[in-house]
């Protein structure tokens, strides 16, 4: 299948290739705004089979040596993880997010534009200029919050993880979202911190994951599949421990903040007030 692009009827770019499917919009003069799509289109075609080449290494957790990747997609992925190499992380839990800073980085460059975003399935890469800024809705169930992002704040990624997103998780958040200088960071942080919402309780149900697909790089780890109805005290446990990942992930400088949610439960974690970053209610 060969990747495919079109223009929705509000203007946005949509591209898709196999599983990677991008919203993109970018906002400026008109001229740089269609040249900078004209870009983002070339360079989207190479980005699959470059992953596809190199998937055996991308799905091999992370020990003590550096993986040697080639794709510059695969690369970043594997920047992105490094950090948390210490815990069962592949450089596919930043894939997405990499995905979305690879075809950001192609539709900018050289090009003049006020804002943009490349929007790969909820993780989204963002470029801002001054006095600009980006708004992006945080969800839950429903339309929970919204994180505003200015170019003076260090945050040019968004990233969410959990139980119902694309991929599995060893947790059981609802959604995990996570602000941090690169989608990709903020993708694989997503994924630890979306892990780290999580008790044992006769309401949640696991399975292996390699039982649900053979090609999980998470291979015979336990990952959820249904969470009923949980107490008030349980649900307050699982959310302290997201918590206490996300406080620690950004006392180390690798995330700027996080909204985590569970059975219509919340945590923030952020630096400054955190309704000055997301209107959560």
């Amino acid at each position: 299948m060969s990747a495919v692009a079109a223009r929705l009827a509000d203007g946005r770019l949509h591209l898709q290739h196999g599983p990677i499917d991008l919203i993109i919009e970018a906002f400026g003069a008109r001229l740089e705004v269609e040249r900078a799509y004209a870009q983002v289109i070339e360079r989207f075609g190479d980005i699959l089979p470059t992953l596809v080449g190199e998937l055996p290494l991308l799905r091999r957790p992370l020990g003590d040596a550096y993986p040697l990747l080639q794709g510059p997609v695969a690369r970043r992925m594997a920047e992105a993880t490094w950090p948390h190499r210490a815990v069962y992380i592949t450089p596919m839990a930043a894939v997405a997010g990499a995905v979305a800073d690879e075809m950001l980085q192609a539709m900018v460059r050289g090009c003049t534009l006020d804002k943009a975003y490349v929007n790969d399935g909820g993780d989204i890469a963002i470029h801002l200029t001054p006095d600009h800024e980006l708004r992006a809705g945080i969800f839950a169930q429903a339309l929970d919050g919204v994180a505003r992002l200015t170019a003076e704040r260090p945050v040019r990624g968004i990233a969410t993880s959990g139980r119902g997103g694309r991929s599995f998780s060893l947790g059981i958040a609802d959604s995990a979202t996570v602000l941090a200088a690169t989608a990709a960071a903020a993708d694989a942080a997503a994924t630890l911190i979306a892990n780290a919402v999580n008790v044992d309780h006769p309401a949640v149900e696991r399975r292996p994951a390699r039982d649900l697909d053979p090609d999980s790089d998470l291979g015979d780890l336990p990952v959820t599949v249904a969470v009923g109805d949980l107490p008030l005290e349980i649900i307050a446990e699982a959310l302290d421990r997201g918590a206490a990942e996300a406080r620690r992930l950004r006392h180390c400088g690798l995330i700027d903040s996080a909204a985590l949610s569970l059975q219509g439960a919340w945590r923030l974690e952020a630096d400054e007030a955190p309704l000055a970053l997301m209107e959560v209610g």
